[in-house]
């Protein structure tokens, strides 16, 4: 068993460009951006064990441009995360949610947490807010506060597509979208497949919709039956691969056409995300360099 497993490691961490390509379907159809387009790319510190300042040094080292996490609770770590940006020079997206017993102990913790993020201008703020059963016009006191805070600072703050929270679904999202023309997302659409068991295919215009409002992307790769495909460069997974591209592909489009700004977090995760050999727990890859495949390819298809 454990030869079969090293085996394995051994061959999707040697993936060949080749079936990489094929696995990622037909080209991208060409689009010149106009003045303004620009990608940029982000790690996520979770999973990370070591220090705000080596987690800083390794992204810096693997080219990424900058990293999100969630915004720190005390002012200690605060100034902790903001020594290690500016010595490696990487840019920040906060992390922001909300939490509680119920909406009311909600709305108060969002509210705190938005506002803390908002006192240091990141570049982006990426929220983790409400729930999946609260009602649509209690998280709709949510959305709206976030959008009016973000036309008060001008820092950009986005509804993450998440299980368990307001956009937990396409056809949710979409009542969203509706009574919020202003709705900005960031597109987890790993959740959505898992919400829905399928890869959406019964779902087209309502996700043609979300990506028309999206300004981040987490590129995570999910599957009929888990938010987590466990290697994205095995073959098993090509049509899981070939559907996330191609909604990827009509939001970079998209971005390009309109010359506006387009930011990604790698976002595969660790364990339980990460698929783990039973007892052990051992994972059956390696996060860190999943995520930064995803970002060299990335850079590759639309750039």
């Amino acid at each position: 068993m454990n030869q079969t497993r090293r085996q394995f490691l051994t061959t999707a961490g040697a993936a060949s460009a080749g079936l990489l390509l094929s696995s990622m379907g037909a080209p991208l159809e060409k689009v010149t951006p106009k003045k303004g387009f620009a990608l940029k790319i982000y790690a996520t510190r979770w999973g990370f064990k070591g220090t705000m300042d080596a987690f800083c040094k390794q992204v810096k080292a693997e080219g990424y441009d900058g990293i999100e996490d969630w915004f720190p609770n005390n002012i200690a770590d605060e100034e902790i995360l903001y020594e290690a940006l500016d010595k490696y020079n990487l840019s920040y997206g906060a992390l922001a949610g909300s939490s509680g017993k119920n909406f009311t102990e909600h709305k108060k913790s969002y509210g705190e947490n938005l506002l803390k993020a908002l006192s240091r201008k990141p570049d982006f703020i990426n929220c983790h807010a409400g729930k999946d059963f609260f009602s649509f016009e209690e998280n709709k006191l949510l959305i709206d506060f976030a959008i009016q805070q973000s036309k008060t600072s001008g820092v950009p703050i986005y509804q993450e597509t998440h299980r368990g929270r307001i956009l937990f679904a396409p056809h949710v999202c979409s009542r969203f979208i509706d009574a919020f023309s202003e709705l900005k997302l960031t597109l987890d659409i790993s959740h959505w497949c898992a919400v829905a068991e399928s890869l959406l295919d019964d779902q087209k215009e309502t996700v043609a919709k979300a990506l028309e409002h999206t300004s981040h992307i987490h590129s995570r790769i999910g599957h009929e039956e888990g938010a987590q495909v466990s290697e994205p460069r095995a073959p098993e997974w090509k049509n899981a691969v070939e559907a996330h591209y191609t909604w990827w592909d009509a939001v970079v489009n998209q971005k390009k056409e309109n010359g506006e700004v387009l930011t990604m977090t790698t976002e595969f995760g660790p364990a339980n995300y990460m698929w783990t050999m039973p007892y052990t727990r051992q994972p059956l890859a390696n996060q860190w360099a999943i995520n930064v495949h995803m970002m060299h390819e990335w850079r590759k298809r639309y750039l």
